[in-house]
């Protein structure tokens, strides 16, 4: 299994770049919201990648953030949604786009990706929205691909390698580190994530304290 490729960017197509490593050209599907982060033509570049495996077909699919890559197979793992549909999903919404409408139930953010219906859209939250916590809380600590090494390097031409460290969001942090607050305080995986999902769209940037009093206030019975 390749679950990282660092090289350099030989072309971009519509939908998947070209990663020379070590004279090797592999070919990587990425999403729109990918694309538009990779650098240009000759630099070097690093993705972690998931393989998709079919009795005529081997396909790479590239992200920048383990994250990303996990919402993936968890995004595939639901009956109608195909590698097309959750690229598309990913491109549209993001890692924490994605997350936050698992979270809060909301179907027709899912569904204004291309190529995914209301049906879909529908079956997606309800099938995930119990599986999706770990994944959620693997945003403020899951490191990016980073930009590798000059392409000149050995360190540019390694196919696979550990993960490096980057920085990350602190917004993604934050609400890591609320998730788990909640949840040593008692609070249900689904009842934490769609709180904490709900305080971050309404206190953008905000820090994990301040996202764990906005949290506490959503979930306190209402009299």
């Amino acid at each position: 299994m390749i679950g990282r490729i660092a090289g350099r960017l030989e072309y971009r197509a519509a939908d998947h770049v070209l990663i020379d490593v070590k004279g090797v050209g592999y070919i990587v599907y990425v999403s729109d919201r990918v694309m538009a982060t990779l650098p240009g033509v000759g630099e070097a570049v690093a993705l972690y990648t998931d393989l998709l495996v079919r009795e005529d077909l081997l396909q790479l699919f590239g992200f920048t953030t383990l994250v990303e890559k996990e919402w993936h197979r968890l995004l595939m793992s639901v009956q109608g949604i195909g590698a097309k549909a959750s690229m598309a999903i990913l491109g549209t919404l993001g890692a924490d786009g994605v997350s936050r409408a698992i979270a809060l139930g909301d179907w027709a953010a899912v569904a204004t990706a291309k190529g995914v219906g209301p049906k879909t859209a529908k079956k997606t939250i309800l099938e995930l929205k119990d599986k999706a916590h770990s994944v959620m809380a693997m945003a403020g600590a899951a490191p990016a691909a980073g930009g590798g090494a000059s392409p000149t390097t050995d360190a540019a031409d390694d196919a696979v390698l550990e993960p490096i460290s980057a920085p990350v969001e602190a917004s993604g942090a934050a609400q890591s580190d609320a998730l788990s607050a909640l949840g040593n305080l008692g609070y249900g995986p689904s009842d934490a994530a769609s709180a904490v999902a709900q305080a971050a769209g309404e206190n953008e940037g905000a820090d994990a304290a301040t996202l764990i009093r906005a949290a506490l206030k959503l979930l306190a019975p209402k009299g």
